[in-house]
């Protein structure tokens, strides 16, 4: 299989949803994220959504990507290839229950890898008053599939800062995950994939087992880096990104890292990984923190 990178712009048909309070709540009790901005609405009070449901609202689109390309030519079947391989998110405000907003998609970037060919693909998502709550770019490592012309498109991908060298493990939190993990993800988040919930699919893909879903060992450590450098503050969360590298398969624990802290303009930008049991699962992990609330 191929693909050309020719389709680098290819756009996506929008796709446009309503968020409730359930929904935003149901996400942060995914992963055990018992922050009152997302459930207390006591006196009036408006919750906010944990930052990593921005992958809940537009899983609708990625899971039937073969439905929103706009394109006819667009060799549909590499799709069956596919693994999550990066993600980056970056928040312009916090997602509110009853705001309605549009997913607009398209494909930004091409590239080939020694495992066959990475497309990452942007999402924008639009509130009803044309303002962007947030931007996700999502790689998928398509297997075995050969890359055809130039790479296009990765000098548009978001730019990160570089960490120093710097060994010290700053703090580590140490979480277990349970057999039945992999179920409540996916029934409170409504991400449906089948490695994530049968045993008997699993192996028939070549898996050991199920496995833990990346979106949930990536909210996990959203979870801890919010709380501890944060200051519990969601909102001060403006980037959060991760190469998936490894397979949590439950029971077992993983092992979030922050190795380092970088002031910068404002605000701190934040180095971490996430270990498994048998090495890193979560690498080239970057989330950036600024300084004060805004209003």
């Amino acid at each position: 299989m191929k693909i050309d990178t020719s389709f680098v712009g290819t756009p996506l048909k929008d796709y446009t949803t309503t968020v409730t309070w359930r929904a935003t709540m149901n996400y942060a009790a995914a992963v055990d994220d018992t922050n009152p901005l997302y459930f207390d609405d006591d006196g009036g009070k408006i919750v906010i959504a944990p930052p990593m449901f921005a992958v809940a609202l537009t899983w609708p689109v990625s899971e039937r990507i073969f439905e929103y390309i706009d394109d006819s030519n667009f060799p549909i079947d590499i799709i069956k290839t596919q693994v999550h391989y990066t993600e980056h998110l970056a928040f312009h405000r916090p997602v509110r229950p009853g705001d309605t907003l549009t997913i607009k998609g398209r494909i930004a970037a091409i590239m080939p890898h020694r495992a066959g060919t990475v497309v990452v693909i942007r999402f924008d998502a639009i509130d009803h008053d044309g303002k962007s709550v947030f931007t996700e770019h999502i790689g998928g490592m398509m297997r075995g599939v050969e890359c055809v012309g130039k790479p296009r498109g990765q000098e548009d991908l978001p730019l990160l800062p570089q960490a120093r060298n710097d060994e010290d493990v700053k703090w580590e939190k140490v979480i277990h995950i349970d057999r039945m993990r992999p179920f409540v993800y996916d029934g409170c988040t409504n991400i449906h994939f089948p490695i994530h919930t049968s045993v008997g699919f699993a192996r028939m893909v070549g898996l050991p087992d199920i496995i833990l879903q990346g979106t949930a060992t990536l909210a996990f450590a959203a979870r801890e880096l919010t709380n501890n450098e944060a200051e519990m503050d969601p909102q001060r969360v403006k980037e959060l990104s991760c190469r998936f590298t490894g397979m949590v398969v439950p029971p077992s624990d993983i092992r979030i890292l922050l190795f380092n802290r970088q002031k910068r303009d404002g605000g701190t930008d934040l180095f971490f990984e996430v270990h498994g049991n048998k090495g890193r699962v979560l690498s080239n992990g970057y989330a950036r923190i600024m300084r004060k609330t805004p209003i």
